[in-house]
């Protein structure tokens, strides 16, 4: 019997080495593979010289913005969850890239494709208009826009060419500026909440819907003379690049359902009656077109092009001239660490610090672009400022979109203040709220009960309870010290006294033209105005170079970003196949009430909040 086993067993442990031999080689060659891969995709990623007649095709992607938000890692996790990541334009890259091609004599012509724009806040479409503007008078290249249709935002760039065309199923649609809220009283009273809302500034209307039915009559005087000087400046600057009659655009959109009767309801051929673009072509007419006038790349079928991101990577950085150190503030402002697209308290102040602490950085400009949130976040950020400036090393601030509320906080230890004339600033108030749902409960027979030794204890502000009477004047005192702080702070800054700070404050929100009659700005300008007076106050000679300081990432963000496009497909699809395809759940969207949840977190009872609820328009 053991002589017919032993043969069976050699046998058997000969083909199990043979099958582990086997599967060990087969994941070796598998790595192997995947590295071989890799390396000769880094290797072959570089820029390709360019060809003469190349066209830079501004390919704007998404919204665009001051600072990417979210990391490597939320990009990874999108597409692993089957979703699509958010696209972004950063606003300096494209400067950066039409300043450069405006000499560059492989550069023959820019195309605007606005197809994929998601917009931007008028600040920040302002200097891309005006960098188009600068590269048009400069190099003497021609500007073409094309996109199947155009909204305002997206038009406001493409009137900026010297050739707009459009799909002949498109639309160019201009609607004007405002904004409806929903209000809340009557159904917060109907489900038994009270939102308690306490508010220092006739103008501070961030927690109005909440207690109210309808804006009241000073919401109303605010938000018209806001909207109105942005529209004026929309339709004057849209009206001025494409030769227009002045007050054409307003006269088009309210006249619009007897324009578009007359032209049997063809949109298309209306944009082009009222001269908002100058042709109607599909597709290939434009790629033809591009070729005639340009050249052809025979291995795309298509104009010789460059994109954006890749004409970008062909630029070398300066490694000469005084250094300018540039923190961007953009987002909400919380309290503690926050990544990209949100100003923490904690970690912007630390930026500051480190371009502080740097020796070659010479000057600062912060870049401001946030409604504004926590009032001690604010005011931390403030402060590291202030020690800058007091190191000796100026400091600027170059407001973007908005600035306002919390961003205008920030902005009041600077030794200059640039706005666009189109920035939201301003808004210098403070709120709080204590939301209360003791009559919910009782709806739902619920009670609540118990003994404090003091009637902070548990009781000066429980949700579940009434507010007590003393916590309201409490609040009420806490709030309106953060009001006189805000606006003492700010008469310093601006050399006025608190009284004439205050007339203008209260909560009430201006463009930049309007903060800069009212004297709280320096100047109107540009990023690049910003940048010329840091070296200015600096005493720098010739031209700075900027040094954007940013949050280091950590080996595994810079492998991802470095590998990027090249394997981040391939890798998310072979995940999401051994995951059978599965999208991983995301979270709901959060509603309008969502950020009452941060308020009285970290121990406090009551959260002081400098927002403005502002809407870019």
């Amino acid at each position: 019997m053991m002589s017919i086993l032993r043969p069976l067993g050699w046998f058997f442990s000969k083909l199990w080495w043979l099958l582990d031999a086997s599967r060990r080689a087969l994941l070796n060659l598998l790595l192997l593979a995947l590295v071989v891969g890799v390396i000769v995709a880094l290797a072959t990623r570089g820029p390709k010289p360019l060809e003469d007649k190349t066209t830079l095709v501004l390919d704007l992607k998404g919204r665009l913005v001051e600072q990417y938000s979210g990391s490597a890692r939320d990009q990874a996790m999108a597409q692993l969850q089957g979703q699509t990541p958010q696209a972004q334009t950063r606003l300096r890259d494209v400067l950066q890239v039409l300043e450069a091609a405006a000499t560059d004599p492989k550069i023959s012509t820019v195309l605007l494709a606005l197809d994929d724009f998601g917009g931007g806040g008028q600040a920040g479409l302002r200097e891309v208009a005006a960098a188009l503007e600068r590269f048009k008078k400069d190099s003497k290249k021609p500007v073409l826009a094309y996109a199947g249709g155009y909204d305002q935002r997206s038009y406001f760039l493409a009137a900026r060419a010297d050739e707009v065309y459009m799909h002949p199923m498109g639309m160019a649609m201009m609607e004007g500026f405002g904004r409806y809220r929903n209000y809340y009283k009557d159904a917060l009273e109907r489900v038994g909440i009270e939102p308690n809302v306490i508010r220092v500034g006739t103008y501070k209307n961030f927690g109005e819907p909440y207690f109210a039915n309808a804006p009241s009559p000073a919401t109303l005087e605010s938000d018209a003379y806001l909207y109105g000087d942005l529209w004026a400046r929309y339709t004057g600057a849209v009206e001025t690049a494409r030769k227009l009659d002045k007050g054409a655009v307003a006269l088009g959109i309210e006249e619009l359902p007897q324009r578009l009767q007359a032209v049997k309801g063809d949109t298309a051929q209306l944009a082009l009656k009222e001269r908002l673009v100058d042709g109607l072509k599909t597709r290939d007419e434009i790629r033809a077109m591009l070729i005639e006038r340009g050249a052809r790349d025979e291995k795309a079928k298509s104009f010789r092009q460059i994109s954006l991101a890749a004409y970008q990577a062909t630029l070398k950085p300066r490694t000469e001239g005084a250094v300018i150190g540039v923190v961007v503030a953009e987002g909400e402002i919380v309290d503690g660490e926050a990544g990209p697209g949100k100003v923490g308290g904690d970690s912007t102040a630390q930026l500051i610090r480190q371009a502080r602490e740097n020796e070659d950085i010479k000057a600062l400009v912060l870049r401001v672009n946030s409604p504004g949130g926590s009032a001690v976040a604010s005011e931390i950020v403030r402060r590291e400022l202030e020690l800058t400036r007091k190191a000796g090393k100026p400091v600027v601030v170059s407001m973007g979109d908005v600035a306002a509320s919390g961003g205008y906080w920030i902005s009041m230890a600077a030794d200059r203040v640039i706005a666009d004339a189109s920035t939201v600033t301003g808004s210098i108030g403070v709120f709080g709220m204590l939301p209360t749902a003791d009559k919910l409960l009782d709806k739902l027979s619920i009670h609540t009960g118990g003994h404090t030794t003091t009637w902070l204890a548990g009781g000066g502000y429980d949700p579940r309870r009434p507010l007590d009477p003393r916590m309201r004047t409490a609040v009420q005192s806490a709030i309106q010290h953060i009001y006189d702080d805000f606006t003492g702070k700010a008469a310093a800054a601006r050399k006025k006294p608190v009284a004439e700070i205050d007339a203008v404050a209260q909560g009430r929100v201006w463009t930049g033209a309007q903060a800069l009659e009212r004297g709280l700005i320096d100047q109107l300008g540009s990023y690049g105005d910003a940048v010329k007076a840091a070296a200015e106050l600096a005493k720098l000679e010739g031209e700075p170079r900027l040094s954007y300081v940013e949050r280091e990432r950590g080996r595994i963000e810079r492998l991802l970003d470095g590998l990027g496009d090249v394997v981040g497909e391939r890798v998310a699809g072979a995940v999401r196949a051994q995951l059978g395809g599965l999208a991983l759940p995301t979270q709901a969207a959060a509603g309008e009430l969502a950020w009452l949840a941060t308020l009285g977190t970290q121990g406090r009872p009551f959260a002081a909040v400098v927002h403005c609820l502002c809407t870019v328009p």
